[in-house]
C-alpha cells in the first residue's frame, strides 16, 4: 500500500506544471458568472473564455481586432463595455471565428472541450456513452501505479428484490390425521420420519362403536341380499326391497365415514368372528413428521395421531420491504440461498403476495414454491431470497472496482493508449455475485480499467486539488 501511495503521489506531481509559466499575466475578467455563455469553455486558470485566453492560445489572437483587456473579449463583442451588443451566441462555443477549429489543449494533446484534466466539471454533464479524456504524465505511468485493464464479460444478470425468508411446509401437501371415533389403539404401523405410501396403514383402532357400525352395515347387506331374492321370486313386495336398500345405504354411509369401503363390509360379513379394527391410513405419499399415537392408548374422537407431509415441494415465506411490493408479480422467479446449504442456489416461483403490510415491521408477506426433491430444505430454516424482476441472459458485466463515481456520474476508464484514457459515463443495471451490469455506454471488446481506477480518477480531478494545467 505504501508503494502504491508513493507512486500515486509521483504521478500527481508529474501531472503538475512541467514548465514555469511566463511572467506575463492578464487581469481577471469582469464578466459575472451569470452572464457567461454556458456553451463556451471557461479558462479557470486565467478567468476568461478559452478562445479568448492568449496565455493558453496565443496563436488564436486576431491582432487586427481591438481587444478589451478589462473583460477579456474583443471590443466588438464586449457587451459589458457596449451593452447594445448581444451576448456571445452558442455558435462560438469553443470554436473561434478566426480559425474555425476546435481549441487544442497543448499540455495534454487533446481537444480542449474533451480534456478532463482541464475541465473536470464537464464530466458530470456527460450523457451515457459520452466521455472526457485523461492524459497521464508518461506512457509508463499506468504501469507504475498498477493500472490493470480487461474487456467486459458477458453473462446472465438479473435485477431483483432481496429479502429474508423462512422455509415452511407446503400447506397443500400437509395432512393432520385424527381419530374419527373414540377407541383404543391396537397397533402403530408407522414411526416418526417414516416414508409412507398413499393409503398405507399407519395405526389400528378398536372400539365397541366401530364394531357396532360394521355389524349394522353387514346386517343391512345381508338383509338386502335376502330381499332381492324374495322379490325376484315374487314373494316379497317392492316396498320391503326399497326399505332394505335405504337401510343398507344408511349403514354403509356411516361405515364409510370411518374409512370402511363396501368391499370391506362384504369381506367382514364372511368372517363374523374376526375382531373389527379401524385402520388409520395415509391420505397421500409423504413423510411422518409428527406422531402422537401410542399402542394401548385410549384416544378421543378428533385427537391428532399423525402429521404427514410431502416435502418434495416446500414454501418459502418471504418478508418483502413495503417500498418493493409494487415490483412483485405472481409467477416471478425466486432464488433462494440457505446458510445450511452453502454454495447452493435453489429456484422457485412466486405464487402469492399478501394483501396487507405489517403495521409494525412495514413488511409484506409473499410466498414462493421451491422444489425440494432431495429433501434438503426443512421447515423453519432461514434463508435469503431474491425475487427476479428483470433478467438478461447476455448482459455486459464488469467488476465493481471498474466503476468510479464522479459527482452524480458513474464512469469507467477506457484505455485508448498507454498514457491516454477516456472517462466514459455508463448506465448500470443489476449488481449480483461480484458483477455489475452495464446497460449503456460501453461496447464488447473495449479495454476497461478494472484495477487502480481511482488513480485515474485522481488525475481527472487533479485541477480541483490545485494542480491544474500549466500553459507555456
Amino acid at each position: 500500500m505504501k508503494t502504491v501511495t508513493t507512486l500515486l503521489i509521483a504521478v500527481t506531481v508529474l501531472a503538475g506544471c512541467s514548465k514555469q509559466p511566463e511572467t506575463k499575466t492578464l487581469p481577471d475578467s469582469g464578466i459575472p458568472v451569470e452572464l457567461r455563455d454556458p456553451n463556451r469553455l471557461w479558462c479557470k486558470e486565467h478567468n476568461r473564455y478559452e478562445d479568448r485566453c492568449w496565455l493558453c492560445h496565443p496563436e488564436l489572437q486576431d491582432k487586427s481586432r481591438l481587444y478589451c483587456e478589462e473583460h477579456g473579449l474583443y471590443e466588438d463583442e464586449c457587451f459589458l463595455c457596449h451593452p447594445e451588443l448581444k451576448a456571445p451566441s452558442a455558435r462560438e462555443s469553443g470554436v473561434p471565428a478566426a480559425t474555425g477549429q476546435r481549441l487544442m489543449c497543448k499540455e495534454h494533446g487533446v481537444f480542449e472541450d474533451e480534456c478532463g484534466i482541464c475541465h473536470p466539471e464537464l464530466t458530470a454533464q456527460l450523457k451515457s456513452g459520452e466521455s472526457m479524456k485523461v492524459r497521464l504524465p508518461a506512457t509508463v505511468s499506468s504501469k507504475l501505479v498498477g493500472v490493470e485493464t480487461a474487456t467486459p464479460g458477458t453473462g446472465a444478470m438479473a435485477e431483483g428484490i432481496s429479502c429474508l425468508a423462512e422455509i415452511a411446509y407446503d400447506q397443500n401437501k400437509l395432512a393432520q390425521i385424527t381419530a374419527p371415533v373414540s377407541g383404543v389403539i391396537q397397533s402403530v404401523d408407522a414411526d416418526l420420519g417414516a416414508l409412507v405410501k398413499e393409503y398405507e396403514s399407519l395405526a389400528k383402532i378398536w372400539s365397541a362403536s366401530i364394531a357396532e357400525t360394521v355389524a349394522k352395515a353387514v346386517l343391512s347387506h345381508q338383509t338386502l341380499e335376502r330381499e332381492r331374492k324374495l322379490r325376484a321370486d315374487g314373494i316379497a313386495p317392492a316396498k320391503d326391497l326399497q326399505e332394505a336398500e335405504a337401510a343398507h345405504r344408511a349403514a354403509c354411509q356411516q361405515a364409510r365415514t370411518l374409512g370402511f369401503s363396501e368391499a370391506d363390509i362384504e369381506a367382514m360379513g364372511k368372517r363374523p368372528d374376526d375382531a373389527v379394527f379401524l385402520e388409520i391410513r395415509a391420505p397421500f405419499a409423504g413423510e411422518i413428521i409428527e406422531r402422537n399415537a401410542v399402542r394401548g392408548a385410549l384416544v378421543e374422537a378428533g385427537k391428532a395421531l399423525f402429521t404427514v407431509a410431502d416435502r418434495s415441494t416446500m414454501w418459502a415465506m418471504l418478508s418483502v420491504p413495503e417500498a418493493a411490493v409494487a415490483q412483485l408479480q405472481v409467477g416471478q422467479e425466486v432464488e433462494l440461498q440457505v446458510d445450511a446449504l452453502p454454495g447452493k442456489t435453489l429456484t422457485g416461483k412466486l405464487t402469492w403476495i399478501a394483501a396487507e403490510v405489517d403495521e409494525k415491521t412495514r413488511l409484506a408477506k409473499a410466498r414462493a414454491e421451491i422444489n425440494n426433491p432431495d429433501g434438503e430444505l426443512r421447515a423453519r430454516m432461514f434463508a435469503r431470497a431474491r425475487v427476479l424482476t428483470r433478467a438478461n441472459k447476455k448482459a455486459l458485466v464488469l467488476p465493481p472496482a471498474a466503476l468510479q463515481q464522479v459527482e452524480d456520474a458513474t464512469v469507467v476508464f477506457v484505455k485508448l493508449a498507454d498514457d491516454l484514457f477516456e472517462a466514459r459515463r455508463v448506465r448500470v443495471g443489476a449488481k449480483h455475485n461480484g458483477h455489475v451490469e452495464i446497460l449503456d455506454g460501453l461496447q464488447p471488446g473495449e479495454s476497461v480499467v478494472v484495477a487502480q481506477g481511482f488513480t485515474l480518477k485522481s488525475q481527472l480531478l487533479i485541477s480541483r486539488l490545485g494542480a491544474g494545467c500549466a500553459h507555456e
